[in-house]
């Protein structure tokens, strides 16, 4: 483990593969090598795209890779996919449409599976971000499933977020849905050449005009396929990631991460001593039969791991205390 931690820092990508690897996996080591790169992070910036399938999502990161990369940017990639249901692995593998920067050591390209987590992002998706950042990458974008309204998860981890829209799938519709509506930092209207389009930003700027806060969303229209309006897009990351870091949201960002991280572990460290308890297949069991409520089942697991349960007790006999 010790070489693959040095190679990480140094930007080997042999290293950083392996070292994803291991914490996608939860193999042996993988609390050592986080320990390690820990204090190496907090310096990439991070750039979430995110929208519904068939916006082109993979197409317009392909090309924000080759701009950066002009820029003398070193670019990692989280293309989180779906998940097979035979081998739970990434469907797509490695995104064929960014296969022309595999041989470029300035850009990581890693394929990640859901599996089945809800909300549009692998589960490990923080920790390899964490090594993407510890091995030197500059800009790191995540490129979500494209699941919908789910994938709103996003932007509790990105200092940009880019929902990308495509006219002809139904623009009142998508405009709609408030949950991936709300998360955008900028708009990218995609496939902008398709008929519908000037429509589709239309709507979307008489919606932004009910906008209320410090930043006010831009629309940036694009065919990534022909390399159109790429540039402008970038410029526009740009200035959002200059209003973060002048309003200090980029430090207000890694501290709700850091607490969403320690609440994870804890929450998948509970279930997991619940789980092991060995009155757990009863618990169900009882559940199962309607015998008892799933709040008394997790009550008599907390008492059972000697954990102080009244916070359970909402509407109940803790109520009348408070």
């Amino acid at each position: 483990m010790t070489k693959i931690i040095e190679g990480l820092v140094k930007g080997n990508v042999r290293s950083l593969a392996k070292a994803i690897t291991v914490v996608e996996n939860d193999r042996p080591g993988k609390k050592e090598l986080l320990k390690a790169v820990f204090p190496q992070t907090g310096n990439a910036y991070l750039i979430g795209i995110t929208g519904p399938p068939g916006a082109g999502k993979s197409t317009l990161t392909d090309k924000l890779i080759t701009l950066l990369r002009q820029q003398g940017k070193t670019v990692g990639v989280i293309a989180v996919d779906p998940s097979s249901p035979f081998s739970g692995g990434a469907i797509l593998g490695d995104r064929i449409r960014m296969q022309q920067h595999a041989l470029d050591e300035g850009v990581f390209i890693r394929s990640m599976a859901t599996r089945s987590h809800l909300g549009g992002l692998a589960k490990a998706t923080v920790d390899v971000i964490h090594l993407l950042d510890a091995a030197g990458k500059d800009v790191i974008i995540v490129e979500t499933v494209g699941v919908g309204q789910d994938e709103v998860d996003i932007v509790k981890i990105a200092h940009t977020t880019v929902v990308v829209m495509v006219p002809g799938l139904g623009d009142a519709i998508q405009i709609a849905k408030a949950g991936v509506m709300e998360i955008a930092d900028i708009f990218a209207v995609n496939k902008a050449d398709r008929e519908g389009a000037d429509k589709l930003v239309n709507e979307l700027r008489s919606m932004l005009d009910m906008a209320t806060g410090d930043w006010k969303p831009d629309i940036f229209q694009t065919v990534a396929k022909n390399d159109q309006g790429i540039a402008d897009l970038l410029a526009g990351i740009y200035q959002h990631r200059e209003f973060v870091q002048n309003a200090g949201l980029d430090k207000e960002k890694f501290k709700s991460n850091v607490q969403r991280e320690l609440c994870t572990y804890l929450m998948d460290g509970i279930v997991e001593l619940a789980q092991a308890c060995a009155g757990y297949e009863s618990l169900v069991q009882a559940i199962y039969q309607k015998e008892m409520t799933p709040l008394e089942g997790a009550e008599k697991l907390f008492q059972e791991m000697g954990i102080n349960n009244e916070w359970l007790m909402v509407g109940g006999d803790n109520a009348e205390k408070g």
